[in-house]
C-alpha cells in the first residue's frame, strides 16, 4: 500500500512538472511573440533581464537578431535564488523550480521575436499578450511550481518577518523597473507596459487558487506527531488537534484542523498521507477567516 501511494505520488508530481512546463511554454510564446515586439516590460525579475537586455544591446551595441538573450540573463540571475531554495525549501520544490527555469530560459531563446509587432494596435497587443503570459504563468502556479525571483525571495522573507508579503515586495520591485522604463524611454512605453501587467495579473489570478482558503479535518491513529510537526514546518500554518474516539472502530485517533491556500492542498494531503497511508481527510472551499490568518501572497 506504501509503495502505491509513492508510486502514485511521484506521478502526482510529474504531472505538476509537464503542467508547469506547458504554462511556461505558453507565456514564452505570449511574450515573444506579442509584447517584446512592442518594446514593453514584463515586471519582477525578467523585467530586470530586459533592462538589460535593452542594455546590451542598445549602448553596447551587441546584437542577437531573433535570439531573446533575456532568457540566459534570467537563467544567470536565478542561479542564487536557487541555492537558497534549496537551503530553505522542500527537494520537490527546488526540482520543479530547475525545471521551470530551465524550460523557460530554452523557451524564450528558441521562439523567435517578430521584426515587426504582429499587431499595428499597441493596446491590443496589450491586451491579447497580457492574457496569453497571464494564463501561462496561471497555469505553472497552479501546477505547484515556481519561475523562482522575487517570489522565491519574498517567501523566505515572509518566513523571517511576519508583516512581509511577497505581494508588498513584488509592487516595490515593479515600481522601480517602469520608473526606470518611464526615465529611460518615452512616456508611452511605461504606460503600456504597466497596461499588459495588469492583463496579464487579472488572468492570472483568475487561474491562481493561492488566496482562495479551505479548511482541513485530519482523523489519523498513526504518526500524529510527524503529521502535526510537518504541517508546521512546510505549511507554516496553525494547526489545532483534539483526542477523538471512533463510533464504528472504538479506537482511538487524533483530529487535526487547520485553515489553508487552496494552493497548498497537495503539500497538505502529500504530508498526510506519507505519514499514514490510512488517514482520512476532509477539505471544505468556501470558507471565511477572521483573526490570525496572513495571506502572504
Amino acid at each position: 500500500m506504501k509503495e502505491k501511494l509513492e508510486e502514485m505520488l511521484v506521478y502526482s508530481e510529474k504531472g505538476k512538472v509537464i503542467s508547469g512546463v506547458l504554462g511556461i511554454l505558453i507565456y514564452s510564446i505570449g511574450l515573444n511573440l506579442f509584447i517584446v515586439p512592442l518594446g514593453l516590460y514584463s515586471g519582477g525579475l525578467m523585467g530586470i533581464c530586459q533592462l538589460i537586455r535593452t542594455f546590451l544591446t542598445s549602448v553596447l551595441g551587441l546584437q542577437f537578431g531573433s535570439f531573446d538573450i533575456a532568457g540566459i540573463i534570467n537563467y544567470v540571475l536565478n542561479v542564487p535564488v536557487v541555492i537558497l531554495a534549496y537551503k530553505v525549501m522542500n527537494r520537490i520544490f527546488v526540482r520543479k523550480l530547475v525545471v521551470i527555469l530551465t524550460a523557460m530560459s530554452i523557451f524564450l531563446s528558441l521562439i523567435p521575436i517578430p521584426a515587426e509587432p504582429l499587431l499595428d494596435e499597441p493596446l491590443t497587443g496589450c491586451l491579447i499578450g497580457g492574457i496569453i503570459c497571464g494564463f501561462g504563468i496561471g497555469t505553472y502556479l497552479r501546477a505547484g511550481c515556481s519561475g523562482g525571483g522575487f517570489e522565491v525571495i519574498g517567501l523566505y522573507l515572509t518566513r523571517k518577518r511576519n508583516d512581509f508579503s511577497v505581494g508588498k515586495m513584488s509592487m516595490i520591485v515593479n515600481a522601480v523597473i517602469y520608473s526606470i522604463c518611464l526615465v529611460l524611454f518615452d512616456v508611452e512605453v511605461a504606460i503600456y507596459s504597466i497596461i499588459y501587467m495588469v492583463f496579464y495579473s487579472i488572468t492570472m489570478d483568475k487561474l491562481h487558487s493561492q488566496n482562495i482558503l479551505v479548511e482541513a479535518i485530519i482523523i489519523s491513529k498513526t504518526n500524529n506527531d510527524l503529521i502535526e510537526q510537518n504541517i508546521l514546518k512546510e505549511l507554516h500554518h496553525g494547526i489545532t488537534h483534539w483526542n477523538a474516539h471512533g463510533g464504528y472502530t472504538e479506537e482511538n485517533a487524533d483530529v487535526f484542523y487547520t485553515v489553508i491556500s487552496k494552493f497548498e492542498i497537495a503539500t497538505l494531503k502529500r504530508i498526510v498521507y506519507s505519514a499514514n497511508p490510512q488517514a482520512f481527510m476532509v477539505v471544505k472551499e468556501g470558507i471565511s477567516v477572521s483573526g490570525n490568518f496572513v495571506k502572504r501572497l
